[in-house]
């Protein structure tokens, strides 16, 4: 039996765990600081907490975190690869992926996301459902791009950057860490490390 443990409860869980079972994970149990307060995400059980997983890795063929929070998620997986745990990668088999791209460890492509040739993504990434990344992209650690984004050729994306929902970039656009890309912008310029941008075209938000 293969045995798959998620770290994180929550809505992105569900997604996560649904995904692990289509490639044929046996069964999935959930870890979550939430424990023993939430016992359930969905059908899934949650079985423990952050200190119960690092005792149980000897029980589970994979780990993964699903944790929205790309800082966050990035944290986690860090230091779960550092203690030894067999992190998984998880690409639903409707998501369509280049044999000549690469996923890193610990990695999510959902239903419905395609990824085109002589694209490279780090670890942790989130490709949600229906996104497209197109070929030659360079997508850093715990990048997060949302259900229906939209990425042209050579697109660069620093770590732990997220592009909205429905949002659109421009070929040759590099995106740096820790930016924001808000729903349905249409990126045309590059972005900086830290800035959120919004609208049609993408502007700096005033807000931020």
């Amino acid at each position: 039996m293969r045995r798959l443990a998620i770290l994180g409860a929550g809505g992105h869980g569900k997604v996560v765990a649904d995904t692990a079972q289509c490639c044929g994970w046996d069964q999935v149990d959930f870890y979550d600081d939430a424990w023993p307060g939430v016992e359930r995400n969905g059908c899934w059980s949650v079985v423990g907490d952050l200190a119960t997983i690092y005792a149980r890795l000897q029980d589970y063929q994979g780990v993964t975190v699903a944790i929205g929070n790309n800082t966050i998620r990035h944290f986690k997986l860090t230091a779960l690869i550092g203690a030894g745990a067999p992190v998984v990668s998880l690409i639903h088999p409707a998501a369509v992926i280049s044999q000549y791209s690469s996923v890193g460890l610990g990695s999510v492509v959902f239903a419905g996301a395609v990824v085109n040739v002589d694209t490279k993504i780090g670890i942790g990434a989130i490709l949600n459902t229906g996104c497209s990344v197109d070929h030659d992209c360079i997508l850093g650690d715990a990048v997060h791009v949302s259900p229906g984004a939209r990425l042209a050729g050579a697109v660069s994306v620093g770590d732990r950057s997220w592009i909205g929902i429905g949002a659109c970039v421009r070929q040759l656009i590099k995106i740096g860490a820790d930016a924001i890309v808000g729903g349905g912008a249409s990126v045309v310029n590059d972005v900086s490390d830290g800035m959120l941008v919004v609208g049609v075209p993408a502007r700096a938000s005033p807000t931020a």
